[in-house]
């Protein structure tokens, strides 16, 4: 799974910049499983019948979920980079 590139010159320097919400849920997925998911963002589209397409609409109505699922997509990114030389 590609980890998103170091920022170009004159960029936000931001990590999540052009990384969409439907590429984090696949990628954290594919990383965390839904069941650890859903024990990290306590919310019912991560452990009751988990899909991405109900987890994105969730997401985008509710913003202090999004924000905990970004802070939780950040820690993944960084556990990735320590764990690949």
């Amino acid at each position: 799974m590609p980890t998103p590139p170091n920022p170009a010159p004159g960029s936000t320097g931001d990590p999540l910049h052009g990384v969409t919400l439907e590429r984090m849920l696949n990628e954290m997925v594919d990383y965390l499983g839904w069941a650890q998911m859903g024990r990290r963002v306590k919310v019912a589209c991560f452990t009751s019948e988990p899909s991405v397409a109900s987890s994105l609409k969730f997401l985008r109505r509710t913003p202090w979920a999004r924000a905990k699922v970004e802070a939780m997509y950040l820690d993944m990114l960084r556990k990735r980079a320590r764990k690949d030389p």
